[in-house]
């Protein structure tokens, strides 16, 4: 290349020298992931995972017996659990509340699809807890999604922290006498550019939140009052002015309530 001359020399510098910077950039980031990978948790071996799996299987079948020790020699002394309702227990005040079900009460949790993470000395198990609770012959399944982590202490796996939240899911069906759907059929706004549009087809409420959308079907509870399709399983409720006719929807989301204004040509056409 150098006896090319310096005019090569000059055409070449600048190439060459984006070629080096791409290089080091390709380091660079050669090095980032490497970091990044070793900062990651590894799935945790058989031997582990059946462990933890088996401690916490223990701990949900304690519930419905109300078996104290298994919770107390399960936790570490300043553990924390956050049940699906945002509460916030420790250790004593835990194991302090466990009692049997009384009489007319049964359940069981079933772990399901669990998955565990280890870093060191401190490992997570990520499940679904399945329930099934009979209530003086009624049965009901509830399906939650709990994080449990787990730190070594003296040789032992102890249960640090509990979290769950419920999996909202499809509720049965009610026949809900006298209800007209045409009602509802139309445009509810809440911003200049936001407006929601219900529809109805074939005998089936829904919603659609922008043009094009995936339509939220409207699940009837009673007059008035909706549960959509969605993942958030939220209550609608559609509002009437003092003539009786539908003017506003509510949508009841985590314990707020957005509501829309019915579009007035649509209030005139029902």
């Amino acid at each position: 290349m150098h006896r090319r001359g310096a005019r090569r020399r000059r055409m070449l510098c600048p190439i060459l020298g984006d070629i080096v910077m791409r290089m080091r950039s390709l380091g660079l980031l050669l090095i980032f992931a490497a970091l990044a990978s070793s900062a990651r948790a590894a799935e945790a071996p058989k031997p582990l995972r059946d462990e933890l799996l088996q401690i916490t299987q223990a701990l949900d079948d304690a519930i419905p017996t109300g078996d104290k020790a298994v919770w107390q020699n399960a936790l570490t002394d300043d553990a924390v659990i956050i049940d699906e309702f945002g509460r916030i227990t420790h250790k004593a005040d835990t194991v302090a509340s466990l009692r049997p079900l009384p009489s007319g009460f049964s359940g069981s949790i079933e772990l399901r699809d669990p998955h565990v993470q280890q870093y060191g000395d401190t490992a997570i198990l990520q499940a679904e807890e399945y329930e099934r609770e009979t209530v003086f012959g009624q049965n009901f399944v509830v399906r939650y999604e709990g994080l449990f982590t787990f730190v070594k202490q003296a040789g032992a796996w102890k249960l640090a922290g509990y979290e769950d939240v419920t999996l909202p899911t499809a509720p049965p069906k009610l026949a809900v006498a006298d209800l007209v759907l045409s009602d509802y059929i139309g445009s509810y706004r809440y911003a200049p550019e936001r407006a929601w549009t219900v529809s109805e087809n074939h005998g089936v409420l829904s919603y659609v939140t922008k043009p094009g959308a995936t339509a939220n079907v409207l699940e009837p509870i009673a007059k008035d009052v909706f549960m959509g399709s969605d993942d958030e399983r939220n209550v609608l409720i559609f509002r009437r002015d003092a003539k009786g006719k539908v003017n506003a929807l509510v949508e009841r989301r985590k314990f707020n309530d957005l509501r829309l204004a019915r579009e007035v040509a649509d209030q005139s056409n029902h």
